[in-house]
């Protein structure tokens, strides 16, 4: 979000309505812009009769400062689900979350259908470790209905002082009741990209949030990595973040054109963000995988390189955050989060409220594992000769044996990993089909 400085002065505005709607009735030509001048001192005077009954007339007393800062309120929740007036304290507790460090729990959230939507726990965070996932609705904060509670007062209740302990009521698909998670806030710290290998050919590239460091760390995998064929990258669970990170990233694989445009009423929101040649990667098989929590930057990223035909889109729907904000201070103690423009795709589609459909759909889930039987009796015979050897060496090299068969290589997805995630295990399937197909020409 940017900050922008505007001022508001209500006597000007007033003054000017009333002044175009003398105007009007001396330049008959101006009888367009006369009806706008019209209905909109109209619709000024049915606000301050309204504002009058109530500070009037309702049954508890009420000042009229109160009152307009309610009506803001009103208005802002009811443009979108991003937008919000912002109080004193609200502006103070927002350049604090800018400026300043806090304990949270490491979730994104949304509005969908009007419910509190919680679109990606970050892997390694305290909400991701209790066990809260895409797609949960926010029943009740601590004993805090969410019904009709804004993004920004949502934010501000589960933020606090890292250590101290916070209760979520979620309401999750195929539950037959609510669930509580008590969680503990920290400091959130989160590693962007991991990055691992899939037998010998193929790099898989997990990007769990788009921060400063997203296209530099996956110009080091790809670089630690040369005799990779074909690359996953899985932005499932990813709630967005930096543009320019998503626009770098996806400017890596793509050699021209525009990579997404945002698009609002005033001309200084209409930006395109091009595509360049210099050091990009035509080639190269790419699958990537999405969900219902891979949002904004995610769906930026998995939304181009399916507009520009450059990756195979696997997984599930995206959330559909395509929407630009920016916070307008209003005098030095309030401000406005306005949504002042929308993300559009090459193809010129938009994101918001839309998301991205893979181009083929698989849901979660495992696949069952099936050992060769030949193998299979490879294998006893083997582990049969290794505890007659065992019996000759004694039980020192037995455990030493057991311990260097129980580790693992974390840097390496084996194959019946794979069978634990269908989608990746779908991902990977049709990515060695590209690098097979890529091959043969």
């Amino acid at each position: 979000m940017t900050y922008r400085s505007k001022k508001f002065h209500i006597a000007g505005i007033v003054g000017t309505l009333f002044l175009s709607f003398a105007m009007a009735k001396v330049l008959p030509s101006a009888a367009h812009k006369d009806g706008n001048a019209k209905a909109k001192l109209e619709a000024y005077i049915k606000f301050t009769q309204i504002l009058n009954l109530i500070e009037s007339q309702y049954v508890d007393e009420v000042n009229t400062s109160t009152l307009v800062e309610k009506a803001l309120k009103g208005l802002m929740s009811n443009l979108d689900a991003h937008s919000a007036y912002m109080d004193t304290k609200q502006f103070k507790e927002l350049n604090v979350q800018t400026k300043g460090e806090f304990g949270g729990l490491g979730i994104s959230i949304g509005m969908k259908d009007g419910a509190l939507t919680i679109i990606a726990p970050i892997e390694g965070t305290p909400a991701d470790k209790a066990g809260l996932k895409a797609g949960d609705i926010i029943l009740k904060i601590n004993d805090k209905a969410t019904l009709g509670m804004s993004i920004d007062e949502s934010v501000n209740l589960m933020r606090g002082k890292p250590g101290t302990d916070i209760n979520l009521t979620i309401i999750r698909k195929n539950e037959p009741k609510p669930l509580t998670f008590k969680i503990t806030r920290d400091i959130i710290k989160i590693q962007s990209v991991y990055a691992k290998t899939i037998g010998d050919r193929i790099l898989y590239l997990h990007i769990t949030s788009f921060d400063q460091k997203v296209v530099d760390s996956v110009k080091k995998a790809i670089k630690a990595h040369p005799d990779a064929k074909g690359i996953v990258i899985d932005l499932r669970n990813n709630p967005g973040g930096l543009l320019d990170q998503a626009v770098g990233l996806v400017d890596m694989f793509v050699g021209k054109g525009t990579i997404v445009s945002q698009k609002g009423r005033v001309k200084g929101e209409n930006i395109d963000y091009p595509a360049h040649e210099a050091n990009t990667d035509t080639k190269t098989p790419i699958v990537v995988l999405v969900n219902g929590g891979s949002a904004s930057a995610s769906e930026i990223v998995s939304g181009a390189l399916q507009d520009f035909k450059r990756a195979v889109i696997v997984g599930e729907k995206t959330f559909g955050k395509g929407s630009v904000q920016i916070v307008l201070p209003v005098g030095k103690t309030e401000a406005l989060k306005l949504t002042v423009a929308r993300y559009y795709l090459p193809s010129g589609r938009t994101i918001q409220n839309v998301g991205v459909t893979p181009d083929i759909l698989v849901h979660p889930g495992k696949i069952d594992y099936h050992e060769d039987p030949v193998l299979l009796k490879e294998r006893e015979l083997k582990k049969h000769l290794r505890t007659e050897l065992e019996k000759l060496d004694g039980k020192k090299k037995k455990k030493e044996k057991q311990k260097a068969k129980g580790k693992k290589d974390k840097n390496k997805i084996d194959e019946k990993s794979l069978y634990e995630d269908a989608q990746l295990k779908s991902a990977v399937d049709i990515l060695k089909a590209l690098i097979i197909t890529k091959e043969g020409k």
